[in-house]
Formats: C-alpha cells, sequence, structure tokens
C-alpha cells in the first residue's frame, strides 16, 4: 500500500474558530490531507501518538468519501446523533488504538 504524506498548519485559523466552537484551548482539524492545529505545537502533536492517529484516521476517511462528501456525512451525523456519537468520530477514535496507522503516513514539512 502506498504511503500517504500529510502536511500540518500551526496556528490555524479554522483550528481556532474550531477551538472556540468546541470550547477548547487546543484543537486539531483535518481538511483533506492537512491537519490544522491550533494551541499545540507541531513537535507536541506528532509526539502524541493517540491525538495523531485519530487525525490520521480522518485522511483515510477524506480519501475514502472524498472530500465534499466527507465533509457533508460528517456533519450530518453530527446533526443526527452529536459529535460524540458521529460514526466518523467513532471510527477515529477506534483508530486512536491502531499501532499501525501511522505505518501509512509520511509527513511532509512545508
Amino acid at each position: 500500500m502506498p504511503v500517504q504524506s500529510f502536511t500540518i498548519k500551526e496556528n490555524s485559523f479554522i483550528a481556532k474558530l474550531a477551538a472556540r466552537k468546541l470550547r477548547s484551548k487546543n484543537v486539531a482539524i483535518v481538511l483533506g490531507s492537512r491537519i490544522h492545529l491550533y494551541g499545540v505545537t507541531k513537535g507536541t502533536f506528532l509526539n502524541n501518538q493517540r491525538w495523531l492517529r485519530h487525525e490520521l484516521k480522518h485522511i483515510e476517511q477524506y480519501k475514502r468519501l472524498g472530500f465534499l462528501r466527507f465533509i457533508a456525512v460528517y456533519l450530518w451525523q453530527t446533526f443526527k446523533v452529536g459529535y460524540y456519537n458521529c460514526g466518523l468520530e467513532c471510527e477515529a477514535r477506534a483508530a486512536e488504538a491502531d499501532e499501525t496507522i501511522t505505518n501509512k503516513f509520511q509527513y511532509k514539512a512545508r
């Protein structure tokens, strides 16, 4: 299986908006193959294996569903059953224990 590249954007305005909405000091949010961070450094994020695996699963989901479909499904599920019970979030939380997921990805510094 080919390795997929991903990038990271620190101090992202998009992640800042998400942090405000979620009432959280630090947030990671994925759009396509880029992880947007707010309130956490790239180094700290990359060293948090569970958090990294969670966000990498979202990148896999984007690849599987496509950008617009991922957004539509994520918003619909969150609206219907809430953030915690959203199927895409449940799948990402399950991936936090998957030690193999990081082998499928390569961080590409910009």
